[in-house]
């Protein structure tokens, strides 16, 4: 493919160049380039490059590719707070930058750091959300997830500001607008009848696995990570959250309010103390004894159950949907559920799981109990 011939402007030192434009200036006795999307923008770098130039400030990291910037910026990241940043959130940034953002911007777009406008941020949540997700490639990337890869890039331009690389932050005012990502709406649990057919197709030698995530609403990192010593079973049955295993590192909650104690069912502890293990050994493993694989056990058993089951849109969070419904189904209040989940904050708890209580203002049945069965107005002594 044939470099587009660039052509004069009216402007000195800028020039056309296909659907682009070319502008010049010089540093140190050489001639240097710069692209832009407009001739007045081009007119506007050129005019920004001169005057730096003269000062001593003109950097040439601008012209760095995305990609050339962001792999030297996440090994020196320090984190945009006074706690830094683990290496485990450097691994995971690092990961999301190779796998999407970086092919993205170098590839797809082949735009230069400096070059990256906040329609190129909107244009990237657009095509995050038809990216396959790497745990079920039917599925696209959901809302949360693309909002980690925004959370990359807010962090990656506020540095690059900080350091006199850019002039401005494209991601500052961008929201993140999915209006088709496949976890964008409601938490949706699992009826009662969906649930027992669900666990009447799992292999039998996995279905107190998928009972346990019913009854304890843990998340599938959480409870891939139980070992027996967080259980008491005790006469009164509980668990505690301690750990979570993420991008294979074990990590502890990341609010106080994920450091939890649960309480268990009578009947589902003494299933748990008919096959308690040493303290230090995992509470569920995989048939040979090793630590579960999420997205094994997804594909050779809860898709294909689900699928039987005829709830196809099922995943493993949605064990934890079904807990916080059944909950609120028994009797549990807002502030209950938030502390059985681990929320941090009610209002989230009630914002996620709002729809799943009971509408409108239910019936008056209850009344009865509290001024006397059966009487009516009227009857009785007069108030």
């Amino acid at each position: 493919m044939s470099t587009p011939r660039m052509t004069k402007t009216d402007v000195p030192g800028v020039y056309r160049r296909g659907d682009k434009y070319v502008y010049t200036y010089r540093k140190r006795g050489k001639q240097r380039w710069g692209t832009a999307r407009t001739k007045a923008e081009a007119r506007r770098l050129k005019r920004h490059a001169e005057t730096d130039v003269e000062r001593g400030e003109h950097r040439d990291l601008a012209r760095a590719s995305f990609g050339e910037y962001a792999r030297e910026w996440i090994e020196h990241y320090s984190g945009r707070t006074s706690s830094g940043v683990r290496e485990s959130t450097r691994r995971w940034y690092r990961q999301m930058l190779e796998d999407r953002l970086v092919p993205y911007f170098d590839l797809e777009r082949g735009l230069r750091l400096a070059e990256i406008e906040p329609r190129d941020i909107k244009a990237v949540i657009a095509w995050l959300s038809k990216q396959p997700n790497p745990h079920d490639p039917q599925l696209t990337l959901g809302r949360s997830t693309i909002g980690y890869h925004v959370a990359v890039l807010r962090a990656l331009f506020a540095d690059a500001v900080e350091e006199g690389v850019i002039r401005s932050n494209p991601t500052t005012g961008v929201r993140v607008a999915v209006p088709n990502a496949d976890d964008d709406e409601a938490a949706k649990a699992m009826t009662r009848s969906e649930l027992r057919r669900v666990l009447g197709e799992v292999d039998e030698r996995w279905r107190l696995f998928f009972e346990f995530l019913t009854h304890t609403g843990l998340r599938i990192s959480e409870a891939i990570e139980l070992r027996w010593r967080d259980l008491d079973l005790s006469l009164v049955p509980r668990l505690t959250v301690r750990r979570q295993l993420r991008d294979g590192q074990t990590l502890t909650p990341k609010t106080a309010a994920g450091r939890r104690t649960i309480p268990l069912s009578t009947a589902m502890a003494e299933r748990l103390r008919a096959r308690q293990g040493p303290p230090d050994a995992l509470l569920f493993t995989t048939t040979t004894g090793r630590q579960i694989n999420r997205s094994n056990l997804w594909r050779d058993v809860l898709r294909p159950a689900a699928e039987r089951a005829g709830v196809p849109w099922i995943s493993f969070h949605t064990f934890r949907h079904t807990c916080a419904s059944l909950l609120f189904a028994g009797g549990k209040n807002v502030k209950q559920v938030q502390a059985w989940l681990g929320h941090s904050d009610p209002g989230f708890t009630v914002r996620a799981y709002i729809h799943l209580m009971d509408e409108g203002v239910g019936d008056a049945d209850f009344l009865d109990e509290v001024v006397g069965g059966g009487r009516t107005i009227g009857s009785g002594d007069d108030g």
